[in-house]
């Protein structure tokens, strides 16, 4: 919509004409001489020498730090794979027999005492093996794992000498399946595998595993051998580094991931009570975080190959930056970034300053007292500018500023007065076109609110149908396939039986005349065991009859619970359609290895045919009975022997007349019930109590508008929680009710 807007002419006040001065005359020749001059050749060559002090002692200090950085993680990461070459040099030659898991434990355990490694393990490939552990620094314990009879690991404790004393814990454990395991085989040569994080009753273990396979004297691979170091140690050292108070040094990996960091933020962090590694980009350290969000931007995480430094500002101090890449032949790939800020050189640059500040001071004395003086005679009308603005930005237009002597100042007032009579007038316009704006957008957001609803229920309902429609499509067809195989075998029985009894009674009236049968008679009858063949023979055909007449009644069902895809109103059996249901519900309601069957107890009243649609009434009756058999289920794993005995797990479906011209249906199950706060929401779309991936909140809010708006009945719901739900439907025999006799 088109607003027009008409500002109303105003008579602007003339006020008389005063002496005037120009303004750059006042503000620039007392000041710009005296001060610029020697204020900025002082700062310029203050700031030159500070300058060069601080770019030389910074990379003098982040060489050193990364020097002494590189020291320490060749020493420390080279001990496990040294540990892991003895190791498997020792098995090859047949020193250290990897059968002999008891001395291969206490072998181990030797070498945790001596280096300052984690965890030493033995995987072989047949799945078993043998492991040392120190994970709090101290107290060493040994794993000891097997194939048979299954995969457990059996964690033991220790005493002085390395033997085993007690049984800490067990727990399930295939090492064919670590990382420290399969990597190695697949790259085919000792490698460092990828870093791994767990939970420890000592706290979170971040690890990094060097691994190797190792093979017998012929050369065949028996498995791998692992050496876990501590990657929170490095975090340990790089905090003892002297690289001044406010330095960072970290460590990290091509892929962002830190490893290491000298602040007191740990690199990682606890989800769900589970240790999960930070990027450097999420780190709580916002040094840390600016430098690795720029390496990142720039690329330089991947393509860095050689030292590299450069200048950041984090936090809006400039900090002096140096990466240098850390490898090793067997796959590390690790960045060591090194920073400190400008600040930390300060002081090598303070008396250059304390001249400066004199200086300065002496041109600051002259140019505050001249500035006194001249922001006196022009601070006042800009004053009274700003509060007029002010009070026109807080609502208050009637506003007039007073003429200066300063002729900028003077027309700047003038034009302000103006403006401001502007404003008052397009203010009172468009408070009105506001008005009228604000009330057609509550009336077109009114609308679109009930299309959107109306357009989802409509949605859902044409969803569920289609469903429906093709279910009972399949259904029927699948009734009918089998309905006719079944009548034949079933009508051929009768037939069958007939002709058995007449063979039966003609070979009994032949072993009546002939007593004395042949030997090769007699023979075949041994062979047959003909005596029981007489005796199994009819029960056989009575068990077969039964069968088929099974198989009949479970057609019968289906094909009655397929009138789902029936649209019109038809006068059916109420019973009918809850017995098919049943029928087609009746594996779930037997007895399972989880819970005892559910009693099912049908209170049928006598009931005249009730015009219905039958499909979707049969719908109601699956979502609903399926909702209570989820309920028992879900309340048997919280009920005790006792309870269950006492209160066996039941279905309660009643039928009866009410006021003549009402049918009424009751299902209630003695489950979990149904909260209060929740039984005002379930007959809501897409709402579910259920976990995700077991239902979609479709079913109760399709029942409920199936029976309301297709029937004209009602669908309640009455619940206590943790003694049962009742559903009950009500529906009227035909479909043009008394007014006057329907339900409240």
């Amino acid at each position: 919509m088109r607003i027009s807007v008409v500002f109303p002419t105003m008579k602007i006040h003339q006020p008389r004409k005063v002496s005037a001065f120009p303004l750059q005359i006042v503000l620039i020749v007392p000041f710009i001489l005296q001060i610029l001059g020697a204020v900025s050749l002082v700062g310029y060559l203050s700031f030159k020498n500070g300058q060069r002090a601080v770019n030389d002692l910074a990379e003098q200090l982040m060489a050193r730090t990364s020097d002494v950085v590189d020291e320490h993680l060749k020493s420390y990461l080279e001990i496990p794979q040294t540990l892991n070459q003895i190791n498997a040099d020792a098995i090859r030659r047949g020193i250290l027999e990897v059968g002999d898991r008891e001395t291969v434990g206490k072998y181990l355990w030797d070498q945790i005492q001596a280096y300052d490694v984690t965890y030493i393990g033995i995987g072989l490939a047949t799945g078993g093996g043998i492991a040392a552990a120190s994970y709090d620094g101290k107290t060493i314990t040994i794993d000891d794992w097997t194939t048979e009879p299954s995969k457990i690991n059996t964690n033991y404790a220790t005493d002085v000498q390395g033997n085993r004393t007690r049984v800490n814990a067990t727990w399930d454990w295939d090492n064919l399946t670590e990382p420290w395991y399969t990597e190695p085989i697949a790259a085919g040569k000792p490698i460092w595998a990828k870093v791994t994080t767990s939970n420890l009753p000592t706290g979170p273990y971040i690890a990094a595993s060097a691994s190797r396979p190792i093979y017998d004297s012929q050369n065949r691979l028996l498995g791998m051998i692992a050496v876990d170091i501590h990657l929170l140690k490095l975090s340990d050292f790089l905090r003892n580094l002297d690289i001044s108070q406010s330095g960072e040094v970290f460590i990290v990996e091509r892929d962002g991931v830190l490893i290491a960091n000298s602040s007191t933020e740990k690199p990682f962090v606890l989800i769900d009570e589970k240790t999960q590694r930070l990027r450097a980009l999420d780190s709580p350290n916002l040094t840390i975080q600016a430098i690795a969000k720029h390496l990142l931007t720039s690329n330089k995480l991947q393509s860095i190959t050689r030292s590299t430094d450069f200048q950041l500002e984090v936090q809006g101090e400039r900090n002096f930056i140096n990466v240098v890449p850390w490898r090793d032949e067997y796959g590390l790939d690790w960045l060591v970034v090194v920073s400190v800020p400008e600040n930390t050189f300060m002081a090598q640059i303070n008396a250059n300053t304390y001249t400066t500040i004199a200086l300065c001071f002496g041109a600051l004395v002259i140019a505050s007292l001249m500035g006194v003086l001249t922001s006196r005679w022009i601070a006042r009308p800009i004053l009274r500018l700003n509060w007029a603005s002010e009070s026109i930005a807080s609502g208050n237009l009637d506003q007039t500023v007073e003429t200066s002597s300063i002729r900028e100042l003077n027309t700047l007032s003038n034009s302000f007065n103006h403006m401001a009579g502007q404003v008052r007038g397009s203010f009172a316009a468009l408070e009105n076109s506001k008005e009228e704006l604000e009330d057609r957008v509550e009336e077109r957001t009114a609308e679109l609110k009930n299309t959107l609803k109306e357009l989802q229920r409509t949605q859902s309902q044409v969803i569920q149908s289609e469903k429906m429609s093709s279910l009972g499509q399949l259904v029927a067809g699948i009734a009918h396939e089998i309905n006719n195989p079944v009548n034949f075998i079933h009508g051929n029985l009768a037939h069958v039986q007939e002709y058995t009894e007449n063979l039966l009674e003609f070979v009994q009236v032949l072993q009546q005349h002939d007593s004395n049968p042949s030997p090769e008679i007699q023979s075949i009858a041994e062979a047959i065991d003909l005596e029981f063949l007489q005796e199994d023979l009819p029960k056989m055909l009575a068990s077969m009859k039964l069968g088929t007449d099974r198989i009949r009644q479970i057609v019968l069902s289906l094909r009655n619970f397929s009138r789902m895809a029936e649209a019109e109103f038809k006068a059916v059996d109420i019973h009918e359609g809850i017995d098919s249901t049943l029928m087609i519900l009746q594996h779930r309601l037997k007895a399972t290895s989880e819970r005892p069957e559910i009693v099912l107890v049908k209170d049928y009243s006598v009931l005249p045919l009730v015009e219905c649609y039958p499909g979707q009434l049969n719908q109601v009756f699956m979502n609903i009975l399926v909702n209570s058999i989820d309920a028992i289920e879900e309340s048997h794993t919280k009920r005790t022997d006792q309870t269950i005995k006492d209160h066996p797990n039941q279905i309660t479906i009643r039928t009866l007349i009410v006021n003549a011209e009402w049918v009424e249906v009751g299902i209630a199950d003695n489950g979990v019930g149904i909260p209060k706060e929740v039984q005002q929401q379930i007959f809501n779309p897409f709402f579910t109590t259920k976990p995700l991936g077991k239902g979609t909140g479709m079913g109760m809010s399709i029942s409920y508008q199936i029976i309301t708006e297709k029937h004209g009945g009602k669908l309640e719901c009455f619940s206590i929680s943790g003694e049962g739900t009742e559903f009950v439907i009500r529906i009227p025999l035909r479909q043009h009710v008394n007014p006057a006799k329907r339900l409240d």
